[in-house]
């Protein structure tokens, strides 16, 4: 089975540090974003992927190919397609048989082998995979009836009674079908456009519901939401399973302390750390550091002497002048935003 990533996004709520790296490529503990993504796909059985690009599609191929030895790519240039229309780039890529897509900017922790036989087994068009709405959260909802079959997406479709609401992971199970329900160009989405026309049709598009308690998932999509998430991950509260050997703890073996610590990671005898924390691989911290919780130091980042750091992800390359004291930081090689709700 084939897959596509979609990486085309512009990540403007994550900006200045969208700014250098696409949402996708962002780091996360051992590796980029994108590396948990592929993962996923590689324990479901995926053995061929795509993505596509369009904000710094040099940056975010680079990402890609350094994960992936085979890598089909469409890039996007001027105008941005939306997941319709990037999905649609990949045509010849997808169209021989039902196909992954999943969106590269969340971090979504599923086994998706029963998913995808699932929808195989049902005949649907399509198949949206769901969890219930999160609390306090906005997202549009996906409308099912009884029958687990969509209805409305974003207040848009058929409609019908007695429909509940769900939310959308991201993660869609796809028959080569949808290509014969795109625009022949231009921007459009999936779900909003596509899947609406071929409801219209009345092709199945089915919804699969997943307990919130047997996976993880986060989009990641603000400083806060990456911070929550980074702190999950260092908590131990987010299950690996599905990431297999690509985690994001992968080469940093746990250390006595409550740490994970790549072995290039050089740390001055008298750090102190009471975690948990992680040490990216060649990154420095000098002599005097003290860390707090929920702590990350990133690929090639340098914390300087006597620096005081709380619930804070020091990004790869970044560095930490000596003597700061940051509390609920995202530390970027040359722009920082806060998490403090």
């Amino acid at each position: 089975m084939n897959a596509m990533i979609l990486c085309a996004g512009l990540g403007t709520r994550l900006r200045p540090l969208t700014n250098r790296w696409p949402k996708p490529a962002m780091p996360l503990l051992a590796g980029p974003l994108f590396r948990y993504s592929l993962a996923t796909l590689t324990h479901a059985g995926v053995t061929k992927i795509g993505i596509n690009t369009h904000h710094l599609p040099e940056v975010m191929e680079a990402t890609a190919r350094a994960e992936i030895a085979e890598l089909v790519v469409s890039h996007e240039a001027g105008e941005i397609q939306g997941t319709g229309g990037g999905i649609r780039g990949l045509k010849d890529f997808l169209r021989d048989d039902d196909f992954v897509v999943l969106n590269g900017d969340v971090l979504f922790s599923v086994d998706l082998r029963p998913v995808i036989a699932a929808h195989r087994a049902s005949g649907a068009a399509a198949t949206m995979v769901l969890l219930p709405m999160p609390e306090g959260e906005t997202y549009n909802a996906v409308e099912l009836d009884a029958a687990q079959s969509v209805r409305r997406i974003a207040g848009k479709g058929p409609g019908g009674e007695r429909l509940s609401n769900w939310h959308f992971t991201g993660v869609h199970v796809m028959t080569p079908a949808v290509f014969d329900f795109m625009a022949a160009s231009g921007a459009e989405d999936i779900n909003r456009d596509v899947y609406v026309r071929m409801m219209e049709k009345g092709l199945a598009i089915r919804g699969q519901v997943l307990q919130a308690e047997d996976v993880y998932w986060s989009d990641l999509g603000t400083p806060q939401r990456y911070a929550a998430t980074h702190q999950q991950l260092l908590f131990n509260q987010v299950p690996l399973g599905p990431f297999g050997e690509r985690g994001p703890f992968a080469g940093h073996p746990r250390g006595e302390g409550n740490f994970w610590k790549h072995p290039t990671a050089q740390l001055h005898a008298d750090v102190k750390a009471a975690g948990p924390a992680f040490f990216g691989e060649d990154c420095v911290v000098e002599e005097g550091v003290r860390l707090g919780a929920a702590v990350s130091i990133g690929r090639g980042a340098k914390v300087g002497k006597g620096a005081r750091l709380n619930r804070v992800a020091v990004l790869d390359g970044a560095t930490v002048p000596a003597g700061a004291q940051l509390m609920d930081q995202l530390i970027g090689p040359t722009e920082s935003v806060s998490t403090a709700s």
